[in-house]
C-alpha cells in the first residue's frame, strides 16, 4: 500500500494537467509549427517555461487503482499486478482466466 501522500501528489498532480492540458497543447502546437517565425516559436518556448513543472504531463506516474503501487501496473487494468491475480483467480476480471497447457 502506497503512502496517502504519494497518492495525493499523484491526484494534484493530475488535476493539474488537466487544468493546463488546453495550454500546453496550444504553445506545443506553436513550438512544432516551422510555419511560425522564429520569435514566435521562441516566445511560446518561454510561455511553456512558465507553466507549473506539474503541469506537464510526462510527470504523471501510472499507478494502481487499489493500492496505489507505481511499478507492475498494467494500463489497460490500471492495476498493480499482485491486484491482477487477486481478481483474477476471483473471477472478477471479466475474460481473464488462468493460463494452463
Amino acid at each position: 500500500m502506497a503512502k496517502l501522500s504519494l497518492k495525493q501528489r499523484e491526484l494534484k498532480r493530475e488535476q493539474l494537467v488537466a487544468k493546463f492540458a488546453k495550454k500546453y497543447a496550444e504553445l506545443k502546437a506553436i513550438i512544432n509549427d516551422a510555419k511560425r517565425s522564429d520569435e514566435e516559436r521562441y516566445a511560446a518556448r518561454l510561455a511553456l517555461q512558465q507553466l507549473p513543472r506539474n503541469a506537464n504531463p510526462t510527470r504523471l506516474r501510472n499507478r494502481c487503482e487499489l493500492t496505489g503501487r507505481a511499478r507492475g501496473t498494467f494500463r489497460t487494468f490500471g492495476l498493480g499486478r499482485s491486484k491482477i491475480r487477486e481478481l483474477a483467480f476471483k473471477g472478477d476480471i471479466p475474460g481473464v482466466i488462468k493460463a494452463s497447457w
